[in-house]
């Protein structure tokens, strides 16, 4: 076996990582990961690192796939939860967690599985009645559903009931999208087709209120993002009545907390002023206005006459009490 730095698909999968990285269509902040399987060892992406950065970071950490596809096996909960008891000192130069969907990608039998919070798809996944409206448009693929439970351990379990053995797709409720494929580039095409088929053409929003904005921000702790289409989901009324439902998807609890609110008083990280546009925290993150622009991308997709479902104030505490996110918070504050 090559060693993985001169692995030809090693490189292929960086390289990949790097574009979908860049595309917030695809990957915000932190979000998403990939794996290639190799010689009984999974390279999955480190939790907390960025896919944009694949090129110029270490971002991959090895994991000993047979230790854990047992420990899976098992229904062992608690090592499945911390795939970082799964970690190989040998080959391992970054010292980081692996991905919290690790068992995800180790239980999918493709050499490259491709992880995504593609906005094209949470549109989809973020409706009740999400497996019944994707079936036509899915259809010919080798596809699965998976209703919403917490990343990690859940997740894994949650795929395993649903999953068969040539499911090469699978839609994550109010999460994202996950291919697999005997390469990167089959993983890419099958991506890009899903995505193709999944697309919906968003709303044009009305321009921001830049003066009104800065009026707003004056002596406050919040200032107006850098990304101008963050400010969509708070000039369209469809975007934002959408937006005030709730959280849609794992990683705005994450980087946002809970919602958004349209009052400045609220001192929550995104406030959606009606008409005029979004404010960000001063100490807003880069992830943070990452998934800022994305709830702007998700809620111009989407109808408020749709049978939107947002996570549960159960789910989004669960979310934020869970160490492995904690972790990733603290990797994106520093």
């Amino acid at each position: 076996m090559l060693p993985i730095a001169t692995d030809p698909q090693f490189q292929s999968l960086l390289r990949y990582s790097a574009v979908i990285g860049a595309d917030p269509s695809l990957v915000q902040a932190a979000g998403g990961n990939v794996s290639l399987k190799r010689g009984g060892v999974l390279w999955v992406k480190a939790s907390g690192m960025w896919l944009a950065h694949a090129l110029r970071q270490n971002i991959m950490v090895p994991v000993d796939l047979a230790a854990l596809l047992a420990a899976v096996q098992r229904g062992d909960g608690a090592a499945v939860e911390n795939a970082a008891a799964f970690v190989m000192p040998g080959l391992d130069a970054t010292g980081l967690r692996p991905s919290i969907e690790t068992t995800l990608h180790a239980m999918l039998p493709h050499p490259v599985v491709v992880h995504v919070h593609c906005v094209e798809t949470i549109a989809w996944a973020a409706r009740q009645d999400a497996a019944a409206v994707l079936a036509p448009l899915l259809d010919g693929l080798r596809w699965a559903f998976v209703p919403y439970v917490r990343p990690g351990a859940p997740l894994t379990f949650g795929m395993l009931q649903v999953l068969r053995p040539d499911t090469d797709v699978l839609i994550l409720g109010n999460h994202g999208l996950v291919v697999g494929g005997a390469d990167t580039e089959a993983a890419a095409a099958l991506l890009a087709e899903v995505s193709r088929r999944l697309c919906r053409p968003p709303r044009a929003a009305p321009p921001p209120d830049i003066a009104a904005l800065e009026r707003a921000a004056a002596g406050t702790d919040y200032r107006l993002p850098e990304d101008l289409a963050t400010h969509a989901s708070a000039t369209d009324p469809r975007a934002l009545d959408v937006a005030l439902r709730g959280s849609l998807y794992p990683d705005h609890v994450i980087f946002l907390g809970p919602g958004v609110s349209t009052d400045l008083a609220s001192g929550r990280a995104l406030v959606l002023l009606p008409g005029a546009g979004a404010l960000l925290k001063r100490d807003a993150s880069a992830g943070a206005a990452a998934l800022a622009r994305c709830l702007a991308d998700v809620t111009a997709r989407l109808e408020p006459s749709e049978p939107i479902v947002a996570l549960t104030a159960a789910q989004n505490g669960e979310l934020l009490g869970w160490d492995a996110e904690k972790y990733r918070q603290q990797l994106d504050r520093t």
